[in-house]
């Protein structure tokens, strides 16, 4: 069997490795993101591309010798321009169709080869899933950042700017949030009124606020956390938890008892939430073992090994995540 390419093309970054049948990974890279939702799709296609061409050349293996590709990916849907992903796969030499799958799907089978559980995820958007028989039975949320994305970095983030300019507006109370926030922006105070009395550290966070796509408040979710202690921060995070937690029970169901796979950078880097969690359902039961995972890239190597009609099973996930470590 030729050598496989599996991408895992999230919001924040894109991720690809080159496999072999037996799951050896012989190249790894990564780029920006991926997300046509969040990005856009050209920029996503320039990362996806981008980061196939580099896990390529890590590995040594010609594009034209790769026999299969599998795109896990956020903001993927049966609308979206595929074209514009595949043709620049066609400029680098593959040949081979790529099979989009579930961003989701792929952060389960990082944590597990079993074929029955479910993933909770939570990085710039968040969405829970069920898997049985290896196959999404059901899904909440991944709404995207105007319509769902409840407990995500977008949810977080947002959550401290507004916090922040409330302070500022005065209509809000005081919080370590506001300090933080300006620091980040490059502002920390000492600037005159504007002409309509709004002060002028106002006028420039939103000048620079707006300069963002929405979708990028994200990029301030950590100040929730490094702020642990002030009153409306941690408020920010209790209601995160709890908006995620309602997000996995959506689609968690009697009867299933497997292993969770939690991904997203707020769940790998803020342990505070992924704690939350997993002690809620150890106490029920309902989740037999929880497991943390950096990404989906694992899971993608699995999906397309399986795509293959490869076996993976314990033998075979463990090569791959331990021969991709090697790479990381």
């Amino acid at each position: 069997m030729p050598e496989l390419l599996a991408v895992d093309a999230g919001g924040t970054s894109t991720r690809s490795v080159v496999v072999t049948a037996e799951g050896r990974c012989l190249g790894y890279a990564r780029t920006g993101s991926g997300n046509p939702t969040s990005a856009g799709p050209e920029h996503a296609a320039a990362s996806v591309a981008a980061s196939a061409a580099d896990a390529l050349a890590a590995a040594g293996v010609p594009a034209e010798e790769i026999g299969g590709v599998v795109f896990a990916m956020a903001g993927a849907s049966p609308h979206m321009d595929v074209e514009s992903f595949t043709a620049p796969l066609k400029a680098l030499g593959i040949t081979a169709t790529p099979v989009f799958e579930s961003d989701l799907l792929a952060t389960f089978f990082s944590g597990t080869y079993r074929e029955a559980g479910y993933a909770l995820v939570a990085g710039t958007g968040a969405a829970a899933i069920r898997v049985e028989r290896g196959r999404p039975i059901a899904t909440a949320d991944g709404l995207g950042w105007l319509l769902g994305d409840d407990g995500s970095g977008f949810y977080i983030g947002h959550r401290v700017v507004r916090a922040a300019l409330t302070e500022l507006d005065r209509r809000g109370p005081a919080t370590a949030l506001t300090g933080l926030l300006l620091d980040q922006l490059g502002q920390a105070g000492g600037h005159a009124p504007d002409p309509d009395g709004r002060p002028a550290i106002v006028s420039y966070a939103l000048d620079t606020l707006y300069a963002i796509r929405p979708v990028q408040l994200a990029q301030f979710a950590h100040l929730a956390f490094e702020a642990a202690g002030d009153e409306i921060a941690d408020e920010i995070v209790r209601d995160a938890a709890d908006a995620l937690l309602r997000t996995l029970n959506a689609v968690v169901t009697p009867g299933l008892s497997g292993v969770i796979t939690l991904g997203g950078g707020i769940l790998t880097r803020h342990r505070t939430l992924a704690d939350r969690i997993a002690a809620r359902y150890a106490r029920d039961g309902t989740i037999a073992e929880v497991r943390i995972v950096p990404d989906g890239v694992v899971g993608a190597a699995v999906l397309a090994l399986r795509q293959a009609g490869a076996t993976v099973d314990e033998v075979v996930f463990d090569r791959l995540a331990t021969t991709l470590a090697t790479l990381r």
